[in-house]
């Protein structure tokens, strides 16, 4: 490989609260969402849930041993907010805050830095129970959460993430129904968009009363293609960038929703954003995570409410997910958040990128994942070359550490660099996970002259 990075480039792995932990009615903690979700006939793929999901709850030294063995300096979790507050609001679980306690004390013994996301995706269900995201109420309610980990961990944590893919939750969650909560309200579902960044810029400023810690915030992002040159494809490519890219981000870093969004929305938008919201969710942010998984692929369409539909990159190698491998979506997308944002935007961690393949082990027990080598490699290049043209990134996280529990899709979709037995919970670290071992440890990947 011909990719290098900076000596200080931070390297790690990802995961999330309910995706991993199981345990999900011991030590006080409340139902989530995604109990709730999982568990309504029809919803999960393969009909599973995440009750057990990887044991990850009881098994996490052994987690973190493959981590320190595997030679990342880093670790991306979530907390599990209904851990934490199981109602959503009020006084601090002891047990739950003693759970990451002791996974955040681990992970320093092995210089490991934690990087905690307070969101992914678990709402406490008794938030859902009065509106959710789509009450303005929640936003000050993750306010309070925010501050209750701040205060808890303070310095200890390395950086501090908000949310994760807020445009996941507006979409699949409330949108289209795909994922918890399940509500299918399409444009209805704007407000969640706002709530979420109200909290996000309430949680920064909550957070920065008691840690000094970095503070970011996740959003998946991805640059969009136009499947042709009409312009009602062009058109529509602009309004997918606005939804998707522009939507979570504008309002963060230059104070402002994308126009062509609130004139979708009309006087809509008035009964929900306020002019006071704006400065707190512009709250100075530290750093943009980017999760980059593929480009956006567009056309006009005349059935779609918001004049669009996505189109399959056929001409591309795809995952076993059905994803397009397009690792040079990576570099453009850097390249175009360098250009869009200039001075104002902030370094930037990739906190997700990796690949879904059915991992089977041979009759050896070994896993030969080739292909998620080849995927890694790819994108190592592509996120080199945005760098070396000036874009200024700090670190990759690899989604994910574990196999786990992958939403609506169950357990049918592995995206581990380390296998999981999801009978017996078995850990087998796979081709890929010995890999990037190896290619941490030669030091090949510092530029030249690095030490």
């Amino acid at each position: 490989m011909s990719s290098q990075f900076p000596q200080d480039f931070v390297w790690g792995t990802a995961t999330a609260a309910y995706q991993i932990e199981g345990a999900v009615r011991l030590d006080g903690r409340g139902a989530s969402v995604w109990d709730i979700f999982s568990h309504t006939p029809g919803k999960i793929k393969d009909g599973s849930h995440g009750d057990r999901a990887c044991d990850h709850y009881h098994r996490f030294p052994e987690d973190l041993a493959l981590m320190q063995d595997l030679g990342v300096n880093a670790y991306r979790f979530s907390v599990s907010w209904p851990r934490i507050q199981p109602e959503g609001k009020g006084r601090a679980n002891k047990k739950g805050l003693g759970f990451y306690d002791r996974l955040i004390d681990q992970l320093l013994e092995m210089r490991i830095d934690p990087y905690v996301t307070l969101f992914h995706w678990d709402l406490p269900q008794a938030l859902e129970d009065q509106g959710g995201w789509l009450n303005r109420d929640t936003a000050y309610r993750f306010a309070e959460y925010a501050h209750i980990l701040a205060d808890a961990f303070q310095d200890r944590v390395k950086a501090w993430i908000t949310l994760n893919e807020p445009f996941v939750v507006l979409t699949l969650g409330y949108a289209l129904g795909q994922h918890a909560p399940g509500r299918t309200l399409m444009l209805d579902a704007m407000p969640v968009a706002h709530h979420q960044l109200l909290g996000h810029g309430l949680a920064v400023q909550a957070i920065r009363e008691t840690s000094s810690s970095p503070v970011g915030i996740t959003n998946n992002l991805a640059p969009v293609i136009p499947a042709g040159d009409s312009d009602e494809d062009l058109q529509a490519a602009s309004r997918m960038d606005d939804l998707h890219n522009r939507l979570f981000v504008d309002p963060i870093l230059l104070g402002e929703y994308p126009r062509s969004l609130l004139a979708m929305l009309g006087e809509q938008a008035e009964t929900f954003i306020r002019t006071e919201d704006l400065p707190i969710i512009g709250s100075k942010i530290d750093f943009l995570g980017v999760n980059y998984y593929y480009p956006d692929h567009v056309r006009a369409s005349s059935t779609s409410p918001l004049g669009m539909e996505m189109v399959p990159m056929l001409d591309y190698k795809q995952t076993g997910f059905g994803w397009p491998i397009v690792p040079e979506g990576l570099t453009q997308l850097l390249l175009d958040l360098q250009e869009r944002y200039s001075e104002k935007l902030p370094p930037i961690f990739i906190t997700e990128n990796g690949c879904s393949y059915p991992d089977i082990p041979d009759p050896a027990g070994k896993i030969n994942d080739s292909k998620r080598i080849d995927f890694l490699e790819q994108h190592f290049e592509a996120l080199a070359k945005a760098i070396d043209r000036g874009v200024d990134v700090r670190g990759y996280f690899c989604w994910s550490l574990l196999d786990n529990f992958e939403w609506a899709e169950g357990y049918t979709q592995r995206f581990g660099l380390v296998h999981v037995d999801f009978e017996t919970f078995k850990r087998t670290p796979k081709a890929s996970y010995y890999w990037l071992q190896g290619y941490l440890r030669s030091g090949k990947w510092r530029k030249e002259g690095a030490v």
